[in-house]
């Protein structure tokens, strides 16, 4: 994925030898922040890594393990953070979950008032 996203002439700051908790947490702060526009994030379920991630206020952390999932995602979600399982994935499919992801450049018009119910109570807490 590192070299695939760098090949695609995307910056990376490759993470890998945090623990899990840790590395979330810094994907998810960096696009918080504005640092990073998105993050991808993979672990072995992608279940903890979603949800440190989306412990972090702003972002919106993905687990997807089907393009669809990625594409709906973006699409209806705005979400910013790609989670992916080590173990479901294979090296092709993450591929083409990433081509999903990458291919919507910005939230359904239609969703918007939703998007921003999820940002308003986030800002409520």
């Amino acid at each position: 994925m590192v070299s695939e996203l760098r090949a695609r002439g995307h910056s990376i700051e490759e993470l890998s030898k945090q623990d899990w908790p840790d590395v979330a947490r810094r994907v998810g702060e960096a696009v918080s922040s504005g640092e990073q526009d998105m993050g991808v994030v993979m672990c072995w379920t992608g279940t903890g890594t979603s949800m440190m991630a989306n412990k972090v206020k702003g972002v919106r952390a993905a687990l997807c393990w089907e393009p669809w999932i990625a594409d709906g995602a973006r699409r209806w979600n705005d979400a910013n953070v790609l989670v992916m399982s080590l173990k479901r994935t294979t090296p092709e499919q993450a591929i083409d979950i990433l081509d999903a992801w990458l291919s919507v450049e910005e939230p359904d018009s239609e969703e918007i008032p939703n998007i921003e119910k999820i940002a308003g109570y986030e800002r409520e807490r």
